[in-house]
């Protein structure tokens, strides 16, 4: 019995230990952060390894700006777009996604995904891009931990360093630079409203940039953008 006990605590404890060490792990990160730039995410380093398996010489584009250096007018269209009740929630809006269940139930299929800032940031820091209970989880964990340690602001700077925009595309510096040959601080209100609409789906739309429904989408942000609140 006592061999049993001990087995058992074995096969629980090691595992649940690893678990506990991971998320001391995650933590310990996020608090660096607070007053430090990561350098790179596991989106980027997922993707440049991609691209290197083809060119081995390849990079990826991403300078990191400050959040005064960023255009108002992109941190709007992207509050508007992605998460219109960035400032007032805790990390997860409930009822986006109850509406995003809601909607997919009804289409059948994955049509909305009801995250917030904070949860895509915490995927794009840490996780990929696979879809499981699991993942979505771990998602959770890392954006509560998120919102414990630091601001809106802090957070939403983050993010906008580090979203994808494209085949080897981070952040809104380098998106700004390459659809429009201009910094980030410098992006007009149509502009920032087409980058906004290119978030969830940043690949495709770096390729059909004449999309229609990239045209329309982004004039539906424009009109909704002023309203957004900023952290």
């Amino acid at each position: 019995m006592s061999r049993r006990r001990k087995f058992l605590m074995w096969m629980v404890g090691v595992p649940l230990l690893l678990v506990v060490l991971l998320q001391a792990w995650y933590f310990i990160q996020i608090c660096w952060w607070i007053s430090h730039n990561p350098s790179s995410t596991a989106f980027m380093r997922e993707q440049l390894d991609r691209l290197q398996q083809k060119n081995p010489k390849a990079k990826l584009q991403h300078q990191w700006v400050p959040y005064d250096r960023i255009s108002n007018h992109l941190k709007r269209a992207i509050i508007a777009s992605e998460d219109a009740n960035f400032a007032e929630h805790e990390g997860v809006d409930w009822v986006a996604l109850q509406k995003a269940y809601e909607k997919n139930a009804k289409k059948g299929k994955v049509v909305r995904g009801g995250s917030t800032i904070t949860q895509q940031l915490a995927k794009n820091l840490f996780l990929s891009g696979e879809r499981s209970y699991l993942r979505k989880a771990q998602e959770m964990v890392i954006t509560f931990m998120l919102e414990a340690v630091m601001d809106k602001r802090r957070i939403f700077e983050i993010y906008l360093n580090v979203a994808e925009w494209g085949n080897g595309v981070f952040g809104c510096e380098a998106a700004s630079r390459k659809y429009f040959g201009a910094p980030a601080a410098s992006l007009g209100p149509a502009q920032a409203a087409r980058l906004a609409v290119m978030l969830p789906n940043p690949r495709f739309f770096g390729r059909h940039l004449d999309s229609v429904y990239l045209n329309k989408r982004s004039a539906l942000i424009l009109v909704r953008m002023n309203s957004a609140e900023l952290p």
